[in-house]
C-alpha cells in the first residue's frame, strides 16, 4: 500500500481546520523505522488577525523584537499537541500510513518559512526572503533581497542585503531584480533579528 500524500493532505487540513488552523506544509521522509511526518502549521486568517490586534493593543507581553508581527504563525505549543492528538488518531484509525512504526511531528514553519502560492508573496512582501529560480535571471538562479509582490512578478531589492558569490556579479549595477512567480523554484523568508 502506498503513502496517499494528498489524502494525508486533505485529512491534515480538515483536523487543522477544526482547530483554527492551517496547513503551510506536509513532508514525510525516511524509511523503516526512521519515518518521519512533519507537518508545519499556522493560525488561521483569523486567529493570524487576532493576534496582530491584540499585538497593536499591547496586550502581548512575549513577543519576539525586531520581527513583524505579520509573519508570526501565532502557533502555541498547545495548538500542535491538540492537532497532534487528532490528526494521529484520525491517521491511525484509517491507516492512512501503512506500517506501523513512523513519528509525527508537528510545529510552526518558522521563522525562515518557505513561501509558497501568490498569497504568501503578498503576506510577505516587505520582508528579506532568498529565493531560487528555474532559468536564470541576469545570468544567476540564487538571489536575496527585500520582496514585494505585483501582478505575479517577485521583485527583490538587492540592496538590502550583501550581495554574495555569483550574485554580487550579476547584480553588479542593478538595484532591483524581477522574477516570474512561474520562475520561482524555491524561496524563504530570511530572519532578520
Amino acid at each position: 500500500m502506498a503513502l496517499q500524500i494528498d489524502q494525508i493532505r486533505a485529512v491534515a487540513e480538515r483536523v487543522a481546520a477544526s482547530h483554527h488552523l492551517e496547513v503551510v506544509e506536509i513532508t514525510f521522509q525516511g524509511a523503516g523505522k526512521h519515518r518521519a511526518l512533519a507537518v508545519y502549521l499556522e493560525k488561521d486568517a483569523e486567529g493570524r488577525a487576532a493576534l496582530v490586534a491584540a499585538a497593536r493593543a499591547g496586550e502581548m507581553e512575549d513577543l519576539p523584537s525586531g520581527i513583524p508581527v505579520e509573519a508570526l504563525s501565532g502557533i502555541t505549543h498547545e495548538d500542535c499537541a491538540a492537532f497532534a492528538t487528532d490528526f494521529g488518531t484520525v491517521l491511525d484509525v484509517e491507516d492512512l500510513i501503512p506500517g506501523a512504526e513512523y513519528t509525527l511531528e508537528v510545529s510552526s514553519p518558522g521563522l525562515e518559512r518557505k513561501l509558497r502560492g501568490a498569497v504568501d508573496y503578498e503576506r510577505f512582501a516587505g520582508s528579506l526572503v532568498k529565493a531560487q529560480t528555474f532559468e536564470p535571471v541576469n545570468g544567476n538562479r540564487h538571489w536575496t533581497g527585500r520582496m514585494s509582490f505585483a501582478e505575479g512578478v517577485v521583485t527583490l531589492d538587492l540592496s538590502a542585503v550583501k550581495q554574495k558569490g555569483k550574485a554580487k556579479k550579476a547584480s553588479a549595477g542593478i538595484e532591483t531584480v524581477e522574477i516570474a512567480l512561474s520562475n520561482v523554484e524555491k524561496a524563504q523568508l530570511v530572519a532578520e533579528i
